[in-house]
């Protein structure tokens, strides 16, 4: 199914039995090791510092490109950011082997694939992609991914059903806004191959976990009131964007690494399913869009903070679509925790040294 990757059959449902909180949990396996690195968000931040576990890339290691008006007749050529998510993970599993996808592309044709090339990273070397859901600021990188690999992906992209709906925004005193439509048959005609999920799946033997659809559980996650869909008898309220899904990696010895592209299903709601799914209490991280953003949303941060806390995360990535506010109030209650993201950033979280 995936000739020129992985071998085997990298893409398996989850039996469709498996519940939010009862029932047998699914069988995650543990891996040694997981990296994730930014490939495309809202902000690059040149001066951030690296620590453990989050390495930032140095500015005196950045090619070069020409620019007219420099001595030299050169200039940097560093990330650019974008108003859009697309992350590079890498696990490890425990017999030693390494897998890479790619999670979501970006906005733009050329955005993801040129922050790829500035970074040195080999995009041919993902054996999959995952889409986070169909807005366009997470699928309209898959132009420039083709292109890059030359013109035909051969590539399995796992997405949700709802990944195809038809979308628009309608704010209270302005005209509806439509969304970018994602193309079945241009995706089709590009070499991906197509796997729709509406429930959990796995990746790379067990484990990677796409969550699928997510179970709205808590009181103050309840998505996105102006979101609407064009359904047959017309355009119809869809604040709940059922095809957002989420990533789950159980880094043995640390928890649950979980990794969201906007998090529209609420970054409470997922990761309470993330280890209602798979057993596991404890959280190493929580990374990707939360979704906190602007007047509609600033009212759930308060919540949102709160159970946060009290999931008790090791690492929170805020980033993308989650805010300035967000991201403040969540830098001031869980300050051992929270990292500011920024484009070509590497997650390193290992799995838990023996005795340590």
């Amino acid at each position: 199914m995936c000739q020129g990757h992985a071998a085997g059959t990298p893409v398996a449902a989850v039996p469709q039995d498996v519940g939010a909180f009862v029932g047998e949990r699914v069988p995650l396996e543990p891996v040694e090791r997981v990296s994730v690195t930014t490939l495309v968000d809202n902000s690059v931040d040149v001066l951030a510092a690296s620590a453990e576990g989050v390495v930032r890339p140095p500015i005196g290691r950045w090619g070069m490109q020409p620019s007219s008006v420099f001595a030299d007749g050169v200039v940097l050529d560093g990330p650019v950011a974008e108003h859009g998510f697309s992350a590079l993970v890498e696990v490890t599993t425990a017999g030693g082997a390494v897998h890479r996808l790619i999670f979501d592309t970006g906005v733009t044709p050329d955005g993801m694939v040129e922050n790829l090339r500035r970074l040195s990273i080999d995009p041919s070397a993902a054996e999959v992609v995952v889409c986070s859901h169909g807005h366009f600021d997470h699928v309209g990188g898959l132009d420039g991914l083709v292109r890059r690999l030359g013109g035909r992906a051969n590539l399995p992209i796992v997405i949700h059903p709802e990944f195809w709906a038809k979308r628009r925004v309608a704010f209270p005193g302005r005209d509806p806004w439509e969304l970018p439509t994602p193309s079945r048959a241009a995706l089709e005609g590009a070499g991906f191959e197509i796997y729709e999920r509406e429930h959990p799946s796995f990746l790379f033997e067990r484990s990677v976990l796409v969550t699928g659809e997510v179970p709205r559980t808590t009181e103050f996650e309840k998505g996105m009131a102006p979101h609407q869909a064009l359904r047959p008898g017309g355009w119809e309220p869809d604040p709940l964007i059922l095809d957002d899904q989420a990533l789950i990696v159980h880094v043995r010895g640390r928890g649950l690494v979980v990794v969201t592209g906007c998090g529209h299903a609420g970054i409470v709601n997922i990761t309470r399913y993330a280890r209602a799914l798979t057993g596991v209490e404890d959280v190493a991280a929580v990374m990707g869009g939360f979704h906190l953003t602007g007047p509609g949303f600033e009212p759930v941060i308060t919540p949102t903070v709160a159970a946060l806390e009290a999931l008790a995360p090791r690492m929170v990535v805020p980033a993308h679509c989650t805010g300035w506010k967000a991201q403040a109030a969540l830098a001031a209650h869980l300050p051992d925790a929270y990292v500011a993201n920024s484009i070509g950033t590497r997650f390193d979280i290992p799995a838990a040294v023996a005795g340590g």
